[in-house]
């Protein structure tokens, strides 16, 4: 996107030099310049809306498409998620296509495991510790695509205390940090 001091740059040079001496007529130019780089910027900010990845206020129009209720409380990167999930859910189910949905959740990657002889899907999450943010989300949306017959099992990896004594920290500089149990367990204190 084009700063205001290029677009006044870019004005003054379609405009005869004499007009550099006239006060009026460059105090003219710059306002117009102003307004041109409001409008540029609207333009960029309604273009973003097309997008599920970059909508702000567009995400409520995106859910309405979908049929999912909005929740006021999430943060646009939490209802992104949720839609992208439902976007990539579309098609036949495939080890790939939950592997893209619970990578839309879990911010990291995923392992899908079809065990058709045990009627289960296991969903490994490999690049992330602790439960994901929206753990509840994540599970209706595979559930959505997932054929009724089939269980789906998830598998989390959780700091031990011996990853962390890896890391040079005991049990005393873990606890007196003050962070809770659940906080250290999922992202590792």
């Amino acid at each position: 996107m084009r700063t205001v001091a290029e677009i006044k740059r870019d004005m003054r040079d379609y405009v005869p030099r004499y007009y550099d001496e006239m006060p009026v007529a460059t105090n003219i130019l710059d306002c117009e310049a102003e307004e041109i780089a409001k409008l540029n910027a609207g333009i960029g900010d309604v273009l973003a809306q097309f997008f599920i990845e970059t909508a702000t206020w567009g995400l409520t129009r995106w859910e309405r498409i979908f049929g999912i209720t909005t929740d006021p409380t999430k943060t646009y990167a939490q209802r992104r998620e949720i839609l992208l999930g439902r976007l990539r859910g579309v098609g036949a189910v495939t080890a790939e296509l939950i592997d893209s949905v619970a990578s839309a959740y879990a911010n990291g990657d995923v392992e899908v495991a079809n065990r058709p002889a045990d009627y289960t899907i296991q969903i490994t999450f490999v690049s992330q510790y602790g439960v994901p943010e929206q753990i509840d989300e994540l599970k209706a949306a595979v559930r959505d695509i997932t054929p009724a017959h089939m269980a789906i099992e998830y598998v989390f990896r959780f700091y031990t205390y011996a990853e962390l004594a890896v890391g040079g920290r005991t049990y005393d500089a873990v606890t007196a940090t003050g962070k809770p149990y659940d906080e250290i367990y999922n992202r590792g204190g």
